[in-house]
């Protein structure tokens, strides 16, 4: 019971920045009409979070309850980015958070068909694996580029720190809460993640108070030494309540085929339905296989349930107007807790519906403090690159891709997309096609269709 309530709490606080990070995304950008979500002539950042951690908490509660295992689920980061720049931007909010929805019910349906139980089934043991460890490289990358521990350059593509130099009080922040996480973890002290998560907050709190750091600034005037996110001040108020329910009668699922044509449309759905599928196929086959819940032939108990509560967070994040809510990948924070069973999810989402109430107490925790989990979590996820056989390159160089390019390319879809590909591919031309699995075939071209979307965009003059 102990170590389940910790794992909850450890995962609620490292997914506990997307009610914030969210609304920044999707709430204070206007769609094609110059309309925003809620309120429409004015960003509501506010409703938009209240909306981002009730449709969380619901689905984390029935994740727990029904797929009974300890995933929590949220507003996805990358489809909420494509929602907004890739939809919104031609047609209203409303009709956007429409194909959202629509999205989530055709995958619904997919598992309710047996299909995507199936796909996920018909998958290598090893690439499961790949999958795994390449999820954990990526969820190092998000902690470091998050904490800014790791940033974009000028003449390279990342350098350490600011400039290729740790000189601010947060990355020190960073660096102490890794540090003191790594020995916890080490030493096999019960609580290690969580642990860390609090004492680097308070630090965090504390350093605040004595430099004035500040925030990251506006685009005009940067501050690059500043927190990343939200910067960690004792809130003036702690209890708050903005009514989340009034965003469901926002959404407007058949209003999109009348923005764009039905080909236009018919893609953005498309695309989201891929994404969707393989990054929530990715992070069950990675945390699961942390939890040890992976059984010997690669296949995961209760799958069916796990994905269909998965299909619905993405019609309910429609619904909902807060983008299509998926299985986080930070859930792999509350399993480093020992977190094995659905309670721990049930107590993820309780704490989200309390964020509601209390979301100026949840704004505290700064990147900085939540990031030194993602990274030893990462690590935790990478040891099981041990079961790939690398000396048979039939598997070890789709599985290379696969681990690889989920950091390189910032999508774990592109990942397993890469991977399956050139896994059918190899056996192809090595004259053993009987080897794969019929809906590898199947998924390898969707994954053909998918990688090429922007040369048949621009066949059919839609770019």
């Amino acid at each position: 019971m102990g170590r389940e309530v910790r794992g909850g709490f450890a995962t609620f606080f490292t997914m506990a920045y997307i009610v914030v990070l969210n609304p920044l995304i999707i709430a204070t950008v206007p769609d094609v009409e110059g309309q925003f979500i809620g309120d429409g002539s004015a960003p509501n950042v506010p409703l938009v979070a209240a909306g981002t951690a009730f449709v969380a908490g619901v689905l984390s509660i029935l994740m727990g309850v029904i797929g009974k295992v300890p995933f929590a689920m949220a507003a996805g980061l990358g489809l909420n980015a494509f929602v907004t720049f890739g939809i919104a931007s031609q047609m209203s909010w409303e009709s956007a958070m429409g194909l959202v929805f629509l999205e989530g019910v055709i995958i619904a349906l997919l598992v309710l068909t047996g299909f995507r139980t199936a796909v996920f089934n018909a998958i290598p043991a090893q690439l499961k694996t790949a999958i795994s460890v390449g999820i954990g490289l990526f969820i190092a990358l998000i902690g470091f580029v998050d904490a800014g521990f790791v940033r974009k350059a000028p003449a390279t593509p990342l350098e350490l720190g600011i400039g290729g130099n740790l000189t601010s009080w947060p990355i020190f922040v960073f660096v102490v809460g890794l540090l003191l996480t790594a020995v916890l973890v080490a030493r096999r002290t019960k609580g290690a993640i969580l642990i860390g998560i609090v004492v680097t907050t308070i630090l965090a709190i504390v350093v605040e108070a004595v430099a004035q750091v500040g925030g990251s600034g506006t685009p005009d005037k940067p501050n690059p030494a500043g927190w990343r996110l939200v910067t960690p001040e004792m809130p003036d108020t702690i209890f708050g309540f903005t009514n989340p329910l009034v965003l469901f009668r926002e959404f407007d699922p058949i209003g999109a085929f009348g923005s764009v044509s039905a080909v236009v449309a018919l893609l953005l759905v498309f695309t989201l339905l891929i994404t969707d599928f393989f990054d929530t196929m990715g992070t069950v086959v990675g945390v699961g296989r942390q939890a040890g819940l992976v059984q010997e032939d690669g296949t995961l108990p209760r799958t069916r349930e796990i994905l269909l509560v998965d299909s619905i967070g993405a019609a309910a994040g429609g619904a909902g107007s807060v983008s299509s809510n998926t299985t986080y990948i930070e859930s792999a924070a509350g399993v480093g807790e020992g977190a094995r069973t659905g309670l721990a999810s049930v107590v993820t989402g309780v704490l989200f519906l309390l964020a509601i109430f209390v979301s100026p107490l949840v704004a505290v925790v700064p990147y900085e403090a939540a990031a030194p989990a993602l990274v030893i979590v990462g690590f935790l996820m990478m040891t099981s690159v041990r079961d790939i056989d690398f000396t048979d390159y039939e598997i070890a160089i789709p599985a290379f891709l696969t681990i690889v390019l989920m950091p390189f390319s910032y999508s774990i879809a592109n990942g397993i997309g890469a991977g399956f590909v050139t896994y059918v591919l190899i056996k192809l031309v090595k004259g053993k096609a009987r080897e794969v699995h019929p809906l590898m075939w199947v998924v390898a071209a969707l994954f053909v269709l998918y990688f090429a979307l922007g040369p048949i965009k621009l066949l059919l003059g839609l770019a």
